[in-house]
């Protein structure tokens, strides 16, 4: 056996024991389908680096496997959590649900019992007494604790004489034990249960619900039957009252069909689209002809000084964009902002940029082509200069002018290259997440509608929204928003890839 055995087969090992381990801990966690798809990619990998026949997947494997870590599995997951109801009101399984409801109760402060904690070799013991302290009142001792763990533990109390146990624990040395002791769920000789509710006292509890072997819960005082409904992921009555929290269930297409089936939603969803391909569209058209009309000026060899100009116009390309948002969000400020200042010394007005509709999304597009044409014109002056000066000589012998020279030879020539850049840059403003979170924030909104939804909104800002803000944080019907915005932006792809195809058996 060489070197490399005697090192490989030990890391093999270690890292198989690693990997159990932790696959492990999450089928504890109750997801067994991660803890299969972790043991399968972990498998997988070691099986790769261990054998002679996979030598060329080594290289390869690591790429893949993050592709399926942070590509694949997030967008999985997302469609998957589109199919369900998973919200603020419906975050948790059925299961913890119904033991959150369980585990709650009414505590009777009036007959607290006193307690103190006794150290008795590498465990504890609880002493409880009444609170009146009488001498003569019965005593009740807990079996031996370990205090070391914070999960939830029942336990019997014994009528006993304390006489036998240690000194009492300080109230400090009490404290730094809270934790482990409101974990506790004490039960005295005549069925009474008790839990920590104070720094030194056990209260009796009286649990508000009981459950029922068919999966329904009974609440004691009323004696109310609320079944589990898997339709909308909570504990209802027969006229259809709720217990919170909900639970999370599978909802099929409701999701989905609400997006494109609710009245109330459709409204603004649609106008919500389109204006997001306005947005980009108007944002690729603006920002192409600055850009291009840029790069034509300054390639005229007449001109003076181009290397400064063309540095000052790629300025607003080399700035972070979240910056040049927030000085432009300044700039057009109703009140303050130097834009309306100047337009009211020369003109008399003050649009309010941020509650007008028109003027928003106005707003919107000279921002976003400020921050835009720099590339455009960075790229038409690379694709200007590679085309041969020799058609614009035979086209100022024809006696051609400028535009003409445009219209006929620039253009044609700058058009096929440029327009899989201009897609992409079309997906990119599609997502435009920053530009319209840092500005607009999506406002000013839209009226009367079921979730908030602003008119100068785009789809991701729009998902956004209803995912983490002011929607009851509704993930399910974001997760369905995001799944739709994957494949629109996906089929944008596609056809950027027959383009740039085109291109290249064009080029041949």
């Amino acid at each position: 056996m060489n070197k490399t055995s005697l090192i490989k087969w030990p890391l093999a090992a270690l890292a198989s024991l690693a990997l159990l381990w932790l696959v492990f801990g999450v089928y504890r966690q109750g997801q067994p389908l991660w803890a299969l798809g972790l043991l399968t990619l972990g498998g997988l990998g070691i099986y790769v680096y261990l054998s002679a026949r996979t030598l060329a997947w080594r290289y390869l494997f690591p790429g893949v496997a993050a592709m399926l870590v942070f590509v694949a599995f997030p967008l999985l997951y997302t469609m998957q959590i589109g199919f369900t109801n998973y919200s603020s009101s419906n975050l948790l399984s059925q299961e913890r649900a119904r033991s959150y409801l369980l585990d709650q109760a009414e505590v009777d402060e009036t007959k607290a019992l006193q307690f103190s904690l006794h150290r008795e070799g590498a465990h504890w013991r609880l002493l409880l007494t009444p609170g009146d302290g009488a001498a003569s009142a019965q005593r009740y001792v807990s079996p031996p604790l370990s205090l070391n763990e914070t999960a939830p533990v029942a336990m019997q109390l014994l009528a006993a004489d304390a006489s036998a146990l240690a000194d009492a624990l300080t109230l400090k040395q009490v404290l730094t034990q809270r934790d482990a002791l409101r974990a506790l769920k004490l039960t005295l000789p005549d069925q009474r249960q008790l839990i920590y509710s104070g720094v030194r006292e056990f209260a009796p509890f009286d649990p508000l619900w009981q459950a029922l072997p068919d999966g329904a819960l009974r609440q004691r005082a009323s004696g109310k039957l609320y079944q589990p409904n898997a339709d909308t992921g909570f504990f209802e009555d027969g006229q259809g009252q709720r217990l919170q929290p909900g639970f999370k269930v599978n909802v099929g297409w409701h999701n989905y069909a609400r997006i494109f089936g609710d009245p109330d939603m459709r409204g603004p969803f649609v106008s919500i689209f389109i204006w997001t391909i306005a947005f980009a569209a108007l944002t690729v058209l603006f920002s192409t002809a600055i850009g291009m009309t840029l790069a034509v000026v300054l390639n005229w060899e007449a001109l003076r000084f181009r290397t400064l100009y063309r540095t000052l116009l790629f300025l607003p390309y080399a700035v972070p964009g979240f910056i040049s948002i927030l000085v432009f969000k300044g700039l057009f400020n109703q009140n303050f902002g130097e834009i309306n200042a100047v337009l009211n010394a020369l003109f008399g007005i003050k649009p309010a940029w941020f509650a007008d509709a028109t003027l928003a999304k106005s707003m919107i597009l000279i921002v976003n082509t400020w921050l835009g044409y720099p590339y455009i014109m960075v790229i038409c002056t690379g694709l200007i200069k590679a085309i041969p000066a020799d058609l614009y000589e035979a086209s100022a012998i024809a006696g051609a002018g400028p535009l003409s020279n445009f219209w006929r030879i620039t253009a044609p020539l700058i058009a096929r290259p440029l327009m899989p850049l201009l897609i992409s840059a079309f997906a990119f403003n599609f997502n435009n997440f920053v530009l319209i979170s840092l500005l607009t924030d999506g406002r000013p909104d839209y009226l009367n509608t079921k979730l908030p939804a602003g008119t100068t909104d785009i789809l991701v800002s729009y998902t956004y929204r209803i995912a983490f803000t002011d929607a009851g944080a509704n993930f399910g019907l974001a997760a369905a928003i995001s799944t739709v915005i994957f494949f629109l932006v996906a089929l944008l792809s596609i056809v950027n890839l027959k383009f740039s195809r085109t291109q290249g058996h064009t080029n041949r």
